[in-house]
């Protein structure tokens, strides 16, 4: 067997590492993207509860907000996406790639804003902490995919 291919695998072996800075950039700006996404359909789900005191249990505020916040983090890849490729091919990438990113990125964000305020509540203080849980929770992963597999959304 030669260095470059495994039997298990499609993708070349290579010499993974986690020192490269031009890749960090490029992650940390996908991720970004997934964040910026992700954010406004989990900050809008919370904030619309929270505004209109509609009495739903703090649970299922959260799996809402994450719900949410996982369909308009695809909606904006997609459209970003869409620039270089066809709509059903860009949905589909969005999708592929980006999944466990987003979720991962919604998971962190509702878990902390339910450790720090115990429900789902914007309050000043937490977006940013919220937002760097988001941004810090995949942003290792991404890191890994992209350097790995050369695979990024952005």
């Amino acid at each position: 067997m030669n260095q470059t291919s495994t039997v298990d695998s499609p993708y070349p072996k290579s010499r993974f590492h986690w020192k490269c800075k031009h890749t960090w950039k490029r992650s940390a700006k996908n991720t970004a993207w997934c964040l910026l996404g992700c954010s406004i359909g989990d900050f809008g789900t919370i904030l619309f509860f929270q505004l209109s005191q509609i009495p739903w249990d703090t649970l299922s505020i959260i799996i809402f907000a994450i719900i949410n916040g996982l369909i308009t983090s695809v909606i904006l890849e997609t459209i970003i996406l869409s620039r270089q490729m066809n709509i059903f091919l860009s949905f589909k990438t969005a999708i592929g790639m980006s999944f466990i990113s987003m979720i991962s990125m919604e998971v962190a964000m509702n878990l902390l804003d339910w450790i720090l305020i115990g429900e789902a509540k914007i309050v000043w203080w937490i977006v940013p902490l919220m937002l760097l849980a988001g941004f810090l929770t995949p942003w290792p992963y991404n890191y890994w995919r992209l350097k790995k597999y050369n695979i990024a959304c952005h």
